[in-house]
């Protein structure tokens, strides 16, 4: 009997043995950090992120090892992208424009106030040759490695407080605004009569609740993700930013690959790009319709305030990031005449595919 039970055992073991993986260690790790919270629901980040694991493990036949932790459990984001740089523990970072510039000072271009009219006009610029050839000088700065760019919380910003619904640009006086750690958003704020506070994002919530600072600016996915009706009042779509998250990964790691497990990173996160568009302004949008709910009142900024605080903006802006920080003019006017191009070449394709 005990011989006819091997026997039985052995022939069932034969039979599944076309279906079974042999198990053996991945020979490449990759590592992800992002300050997102580890939800499939309320950011754009974490579902990219376990999108991309899931494309590259497979594609790979589990030889790369892809392991994403949110929630800022490895650092801060300039902590995870000094590590990134070395490749060693992290290899993957996403981080925001702020800690972006402190890599590649030349990102600040980016943070030009009102630079995107649409989500249509961003996601062409953003995702096209012109901001990948521009990004290739982080590498050379930094040994970081550009993968894309997410849209933070959905991209375009909103303004909380719990002074007075933002209306206007005359409205914006005298508010403290919390702002990134960025000085290109204190020059955006000083241009519009607002007072800057710049602080980090764990003492953002203390900092509203205590009036340390009247207000801030995110996407309304933000809002949503950290409740921030409890703290503020008031919220307006001013869409004055376009907040963004770049995906940097190690170049040593990066060039420690075979060509074809390279190839299989990239096309997986430019596909995991895309996917991390449509969850970010799904985000947006629905953190837009519970803020109108939650907050004491909304607001979504008309075209003709748009444009008066542009004009305000743009020029302060200009004259701080060209003189003061040093940027060449000619980059940041490459820059918006290629987002001038943009949105004329999708307004006429647009019109021509769909309006006639």
């Amino acid at each position: 009997m005990k011989q006819r039970g091997i026997a039985v055992l052995a022939a069932v073991l034969a039979c599944a043995a076309p279906f079974m993986t042999p198990a053996y260690a991945a020979r490449y790790t990759m590592v992800i950090s992002h300050m997102g919270p580890e939800d499939w629901t309320n950011n754009e980040m974490h579902p990219a992120m376990k999108h991309f694991e899931s494309m590259v493990e497979a594609r790979t036949g589990g030889d790369i090892d892809v392991q994403v932790f949110g929630n800022g459990q490895l650092g801060s984001e300039v902590e995870t992208a000094k590590q990134a740089q070395a490749g060693k523990t992290v290899q993957a970072t996403l981080i925001s424009s702020g800690a972006m510039s402190s890599f590649f000072p030349a990102y600040q271009i980016v943070t030009t106030p009102f630079l995107f009219p649409n989500y249509h006009v961003a996601r062409a610029y953003f995702d096209g040759e012109w901001h990948a050839n521009f990004m290739r000088g982080a590498l050379k700065a930094s040994g970081l490695r550009y993968l894309g760019t997410l849209d933070d919380g959905g991209g375009f910003v909103a303004f909380t407080n719990n002074k007075r619904l933002i209306k206007t640009v005359d409205d914006l006086k005298g508010l403290k605004i919390r702002v990134e750690e960025n000085p290109a958003h204190v020059a955006t704020m000083k241009a519009l009569g607002a007072s800057a506070t710049p602080l980090p994002w764990g003492e953002v919530l203390t900092a509203l609740g205590t009036g340390l600072a009247d207000g801030q600016f995110n996407a309304p996915g933000i809002s949503l993700a950290f409740k921030l009706w409890e703290v503020n009042q008031y919220t307006t779509w001013s869409g004055h930013v376009y907040n963004t998250i770049s995906w940097m990964m190690s170049d040593k790691w990066y060039q420690s690959l075979p060509p074809e497990y390279r190839q299989i990173v990239v096309e997986a996160a430019r596909e995991s790009t895309q996917v991390s568009h449509g969850i970010a302004v799904l985000a947006a949008a629905t953190g837009w319709d519970v803020s109108c709910k939650k907050f004491k009142q909304c607001w979504i900024l008309t075209k003709t305030e748009r444009d008066r605080m542009a004009a305000v903006a743009r020029p302060a802006w200009k004259q701080w990031v060209t003189k003061d920080f040093g940027i060449d003019v000619k980059l940041v006017d490459q820059l918006w005449a290629e987002v001038a191009r943009i949105e004329k070449e999708v307004s006429a394709v647009d019109a021509k595919r769909y309006g006639q």
